[in-house]
């Protein structure tokens, strides 16, 4: 879209979202919203009263919008009414609807080591190990650079990844194996002019640009079916694996909440409701009702004397 196609309200809101350092993903999410909110009304949003709103959050109920994107679109709502018009009466009129809560789907170690089995080339090997082996997130995969990789240390470093937030990962002694593999055949025609550590360790078909997220999920797909894996998995499933699994093998929560990223113990504990290891091994009562009962010991004062 040129800049004079650009209203001045969608300007003025571009601004506020850029001086608040929002994220390109973000930013597009709630200018979505704002035009679909704006297509409701055939008029500026600037002109929305709070029947207005009440209207559209009963129009996005009856099209059967699922609860995620009728929140979503909200947000971007909000934003635009609090923020960039500082309507807080029209933003007041906004609710949200509370989520499902699902817990994640995760492969077990049987169907993750076909997974990993079956990759039909090298680079797909490498880049589900890195997603299994290190619990990255697709774009933390795509996005590795040479500088990322510290062998002397055995980390693998993420930068500014979600939240604007580095972590470190593990880097075991298998992944960085699988690595230089992959080094020694890596395509390097883009890498002419490009520092060593700056090269991306995946690099994409156009020029300093890394491959893309929806490649690393087709190529995801197609090693889960070769697989066999029946499960609706998706490729944030090995995000949700590798958790899962540190926590069967005893790992303490707070060091796979730091190896995660994430903020809150909350988030990370919600893999002890899908560690299958754990609760399979956990003996029912129903198991104990079966089991002969015990005679209590008789204890020394009970005892006849000698």
């Amino acid at each position: 879209m040129s800049t004079e196609s650009i209203t001045p309200l969608r300007q003025r809101m571009i601004e506020d979202m850029n001086a608040r350092k929002l994220c390109v993903g973000t930013q597009r999410g709630h200018i979505r919203s704002c035009k679909r909110f704006a297509a409701f009304l055939k008029r500026s949003p600037d002109t929305t009263t709070a029947e207005d709103i009440r209207r559209f959050q009963l129009h996005l109920s009856e099209t059967g919008a699922s609860i995620c994107n009728r929140n979503r679109t909200m947000t971007g709502l909000r934003f635009l009414f609090r923020v960039t018009l500082r309507r807080l009466d029209l933003a007041g009129e906004i609710y949200h609807i509370r989520e499902p809560q699902k817990i994640p789907l995760v492969m077990s170690q049987d169907e993750t080591r076909r997974l990993l089995a079956v990759a039909n080339s090298l680079k797909v090997r490498v880049l589900l190990s890195l997603g299994y082996g290190c619990g990255l997130r697709a774009g933390e995969v795509v996005r590795l650079k040479v500088k990322h990789i510290d062998s002397a240390q055995k980390i693998i470093r993420v930068e500014q990844s979600k939240g604007r937030k580095d972590r470190n990962v593990m880097l075991s002694p298998e992944t960085l194996d699988l690595l230089r593999q992959w080094w020694k055949v890596r395509p390097s025609r883009h890498d002419a002019g490009t520092p060593l550590q700056e090269r991306w360790l995946f690099p994409g078909t156009k020029r300093g640009k890394p491959m893309t997220t929806r490649q690393l999920n087709r190529l995801f797909h197609e090693a889960a079916d070769a697989a066999g894996i029946k499960k609706g998995v998706t490729l944030h499933a090995l995000r949700h694996s590798f958790a899962t699994h540190l926590l069967e093998h005893g790992n303490d929560m707070r060091i796979i909440q730091t190896l995660l990223g994430h903020d809150k113990l909350d988030a990370t504990a919600r893999y002890t409701r899908v560690a299958a290891g754990m609760i399979a091994g956990i003996e029912s009562p129903l198991d104990l009702l079966s089991e002969p009962r015990k005679k209590p010991k008789k204890s020394r004062k009970d005892q006849p004397p000698a």
